[in-house]
């Protein structure tokens, strides 16, 4: 195990530093070298794909991981002898022999939480840990955690992954699946799980999080799935973050993410029928987030009764260093305007007119001079002459969202 940690083990991805750490595993018996040789041939295009497969098989039964390929719930790939994208997903098919495999694991492996194998709803956790306290995934560069039993497995994936530096750890999902935010969900074994159970404390504590956050240095994508997961999220160097649901105990957005670029928001009415105030969007400051350029609030639905987001972006101090925007619906209406909609639209469009991009599904512009409660008809035409970067169909594409991560 010690040669996973190794001086020995490049930096680099040159081939010749790495045949020779393959001789090196080779001579101390490690069955990586020669899986790692086999990388090297396919690469250069004379091997037999076959062969690789094989090789990474004898490498996860020599070091024990067999047994997780087998359970189905993780799924991973390897490069260069350590393992490099992994997606853990609870598998049902296989539940009925679970319990052997995670007592043989709680056995077999060293493990850094405590899990008890006679509660069914904590084998994810001990799936879970088994492969993130392996030093194999010392070079993990992508992970989702689709989690099902996360009033146990939440915390201790945290102190999982917090266990092992992770240098080259990119991109991370972490969450769960929802209908509407806050609605009681099924544990494994069929009990209720509420999540509004950690809206005070978070499902992952504040102590588990700022170890997890420091243990990922390299994090640039982040995706959160779910109510209440963290208490923050505190990290330097991330630039990319999508939220669904509330993750944050302590507010809507993240406090300590200065190099954040892009920031997409999905939250949906809760099950309580309520929606998300506008008053969140006053979170969104230049002293918060001084690098933010790509804001997605296409699918943020803000309570009707309130004003719209469009009128409150309208006065964002945020909004001039936007570059790209998006919003679900251009609502003006003359309760929560000065005057007529339409000369609210034509006051506040040079606002927005720096945008690359600003997108919208629908126009709701009220027509007072009707008196009737429709809108106008020409609302579109005329936000498009106001606004000609404004569009009702398209989104900014990935490759223009990378370009401005990356300016």
């Amino acid at each position: 195990m010690s040669l996973f940690d190794a001086p020995a083990v490049p930096e680099s991805d040159d081939w010749e530093a790495w045949l020779a750490h393959a001789d090196l595993l080779t001579r101390e018996g490690d069955l990586r070298g020669e899986a790692i040789r086999q990388e090297h041939h396919r690469e250069h295009g004379d091997a037999d794909p076959s062969r690789l497969t094989a090789a990474y098989a004898e490498v996860e039964r020599q070091l024990g991981l067999d047994g997780l390929r087998e359970d189905g719930s993780w799924q991973f790939t390897w490069s260069r002898g350590f393992i490099d994208e992994a997606c853990f997903r609870l598998a049902e098919d296989t539940r009925p022999h679970r319990r052997s495999l995670v007592e043989r694991l709680l056995t077999d492996r060293p493990r850094t939480t405590t899990i008890d194998p006679a509660d069914p709803e904590q084998w994810e956790s001990a799936l879970i840990d088994a492969l993130l306290a392996h030093p194999a995934t010392h070079r993990l560069r992508t992970l989702e955690l689709h989690l099902t039993d996360y009033h146990h497995s939440g915390e201790h994936s945290a102190i999982s992954l917090a266990g092992r530096r992770r240098p080259r750890l990119e991109r991370m999902y972490y969450g769960y699946g929802f209908t509407y935010l806050c609605e009681p969900g099924e544990t494994s074994a069929g009990k209720v799980l509420d999540p509004e159970d950690h809206m005070g404390t978070g499902v992952v504590s504040a102590e588990a999080g700022e170890a997890l956050w420091r243990s990922l240095p390299a994090l640039r994508t982040l995706e959160l799935d779910g109510g209440f997961l963290f208490n923050d999220v505190e990290h330097e160097t991330l630039t990319r973050l999508r939220i669904r649901g509330y993750p944050f105990t302590r507010s809507m957005f993240p406090s300590g993410t200065p190099n954040l670029v892009s920031l997409e928001v999905d939250v949906r009415e809760n099950v309580h029928g309520v929606h998300l105030l506008n008053d969140v969007l006053d979170e969104l400051t230049p002293q918060r987030f001084p690098k933010l350029r790509n804001l997605d609030l296409g699918n943020a639905d803000f309570d009707p009764e309130e004003g719209t987001d469009f009128l409150v972006l309208a006065d964002s101090s945020l909004l001039p260093q936007l570059e790209h925007l998006r919003i679900k619906n251009l609502v003006i209406e003359e309760e929560y305007c000065e005057g007529e909609p339409l000369d609210a639209l034509r006051e506040l469009a040079p606002r927005f007119a720096h945008l690359g991009s600003f997108l919208a599904d629908e126009i709701y512009i009220e027509d007072t001079a009707a008196n009737d409660g429709t809108y106008l008809r020409t609302g579109a035409e005329e936000v498009t002459r106001l606004l000609p970067r404004f569009d009702l169909s398209r989104r900014p594409t990935a490759d223009a969202v990378d370009a401005v991560a990356t300016h």
